[in-house]
């Protein structure tokens, strides 16, 4: 190799590492914490029902230090939800409930429905991220235990929201009846399909929904497909953190960590399963493991869906 052609390749080299360097820079140090609301209308109301405002938050992983998270999220307040969903993995560190009480406390008062991640259950732990290209990762550790039962004691008892971990249960919200459902995390194969349709006769003996919504942490196709075959109107999940890291603008996301299709890893999109086609929002997420401290691509966010009466 020639000299000309030796200072040609470490040039190329030097940039290449200039260019990833500003990636991680930027991923690291500045994206994730570039907390953004997005924004849908859904026409899946009856007619002359008034418009609904749904805030679904997903994946905070909070950990008690993250207070720009903490303060950003208390500010989802003033959007002036009537209902919010909660699609978990709402911890991130053995400690995190002292952060979720400062994010989730000016939400006080208005109804939600939560179901849980793996994350509730367990904290996080280091594992190699080229992992996840494999396929949908297996937890192969003994994990640090999360306080579950506080969680949902403050979920379930102190902010009045509905606990759907395989149940359902059913909401007035400016007068209409909104039935619920929801399982645990699918991803751990927490999820009780089989103990939903007992469930939802007694609860639709009760009286009709003017809408009926599934929620589940991970958007897993089978998970999904039961929905619509259960009723669901609406489908809402969180878990695959959009990717997390994404080539920029495209509409793929490079993983998932479960099967759903990479293009609807993130946002809104629809489900077809049986003859029906429903909305279902896969929300990308706040937050991030502690292990892992990026997003590029992929901003953290949380959405704000108007639901309004079809046309």
């Amino acid at each position: 190799m020639g000299p000309r052609l030796t200072t040609s390749a470490l040039t190329a080299l030097a940039a290449v590492g200039a260019v990833g360097a500003a990636a991680a820079t930027w991923g690291i140090g500045i994206e994730r914490y570039l907390f953004t609301v997005r924004r849908h209308e859904l026409a899946v109301l009856p007619a002359g029902a008034p418009p609904l405002r749904v805030l679904h938050v997903s994946d905070a992983h909070m950990a008690p230090w993250q207070h720009r998270k903490q303060e950003w999220m208390a500010g989802l307040a003033r959007l002036r939800p009537d209902l919010v969903v909660n699609t978990g993995d709402n911890m991130g560190h053995a400690d995190g409930l002292r952060g979720l009480r400062t994010a989730f406390d000016p939400l006080r008062g208005i109804p939600g429905v939560f179901v849980h991640g793996s994350n509730d259950h367990a904290g996080p732990s280091p594992r190699n991220p080229l992992k996840y290209f494999t396929g949908p990762s297996r937890v192969a550790h003994e994990p640090e235990p999360i306080d579950t039962e506080a969680l949902d004691d403050y979920l379930r008892d102190e902010l009045g929201w509905l606990d759907l971990n395989n149940a359902a249960g059913s909401l007035e919200l400016l007068g209409l009846r909104l039935d619920v459902f929801g399982v645990s995390d699918a991803h751990r194969e927490w999820d009780d399909l089989a103990v939903l349709p007992g469930l939802l006769d007694e609860l639709r003996a009760t009286g009709t929904a003017a809408l009926t919504l599934g929620v589940t942490h991970a958007p897993y196709r089978r998970v999904l497909d039961e929905f619509i075959s259960l009723g669901a109107d609406t489908l809402w999940a969180g878990h695959t953190h959009g990717g997390q890291v994404r080539v920029p603008f495209s509409p793929k996301a490079i993983v998932a960590n479960c099967d759903i299709p990479l293009d609807q890893a993130r946002g809104l999109s629809t489900w077809t399963h049986d003859g029906r086609t429903v909305p279902l929002n896969v929300s990308a997420g706040l937050g991030h493991s502690i292990y892992a401290p990026v997003r590029f691509g992929c901003r953290p966010e949380a959405s704000l869906i108007t639901l309004v009466p079809k046309p």
